[in-house]
């Protein structure tokens, strides 16, 4: 594959932007487990996992409205 310097350009900011939702992503799993799970060990969770997990709090959030118990 041989790119311009644009495309390198772009392609770069692509995988920054990339990164960057992951990184945020795991920071808040993180949040909302309460310590449950560490940085480290979210950024080593595969794609599947992040996604469970996020769906999870999803499910545990709306729960909370609808009880309308404190969630923080």
């Amino acid at each position: 594959m041989t790119l311009d310097n644009e495309d390198i350009i772009e392609l770069i900011k692509q995988y920054d932007k990339e990164s960057r939702a992951i990184k945020e992503e795991a920071l808040r799993n993180c949040w909302y487990m309460r310590g449950g799970i560490t940085y480290d060990i979210a950024m080593e969770l595969g794609p599947e996992e992040r996604k469970i997990i996020s769906e999870i709090i999803k499910e545990n959030l709306e729960t909370t409205k609808k009880s309308g118990l404190n969630f923080f």
